[in-house]
């Protein structure tokens, strides 16, 4: 399998991306080939700029800085997230990288006279979000169906692509460095096996890594 793993944090001794690394050097060491895009070592513009509005528009080209992520992108079959959760949802340097990557044309095709296709089906997206919060408070506050709504309903399967696994690592503030240890290493294990999974449909978390 081809993987792009993408991990969105400033801090690169983060657990954000001990998590990334984590999850590449485990699909090399199952025989895949992976990609590894750390979004702020590589200084990628969230800003949705006017260029991209035109772009939006109709009216202007593909800025070339989105046309390298969408290659990458292009060249996996799975497509892996590794970030924080900010706000019940995304940092904004990862949902800029969505907002300027996954644009009309590319990740759908709309057409003023109401056509729409989505472009792509041949793509699995895969989540592992961090959060400082538990299990139980998620589900409590409706955080795990705000992740449903958002991001794979209003994302994923927008473009076409299929959901795959997400796997929230919960307590990332509180737990032990032990504790924490147990749950990378299972999150990987299990995020690993349902990449290498081809015989197609993954199945849903319930949104606990134990």
């Amino acid at each position: 399998m081809n993987s792009l793993v993408v991990a969105s944090h400033s801090d690169s001794n983060s657990l954000t991306h001990h998590i990334a690394r984590a999850t590449v050097d485990a699909l090399r060491a199952a025989g895949g080939t992976v990609e590894f895009a750390d979004l702020a070592a590589e200084q990628f513009d969230p800003r949705f700029s006017e260029g991209d509005l035109h772009l939006y528009r109709g009216s202007g080209r593909t800025p070339n800085e989105v046309v390298a992520e969408q290659n990458r992108i292009d060249r996996a079959e799975h497509l892996i997230l590794v970030f924080p959760v900010y706000w019940w949802s995304f940092p904004a340097l990862l949902k800029g990288w969505i907002d300027r990557v996954f644009v009309n044309g590319w990740a759908y095709h709309y057409t003023p006279g109401g056509a729409f296709e989505k472009k792509l089906g041949r793509l699995t997206v895969h989540l592992v979000p961090v959060a400082g919060d538990d299990a139980a408070s998620f589900a409590r506050h409706g955080i795990d169906s705000a992740f449903r709504s958002q991001i794979e309903r209003g994302i994923i399967e927008y473009c076409g692509a299929t959901v795959g696994a997400t796997r929230i690592l919960h307590e990332s503030e509180t737990k032990s460095a032990e504790d924490l240890g147990v749950d990378v290493r299972e999150l990987v294990a299990d995020l690993v096996a349902r990449v290498g999974d081809a015989e197609g449909a993954l199945p849903r978390s319930s949104g606990s890594v134990r």
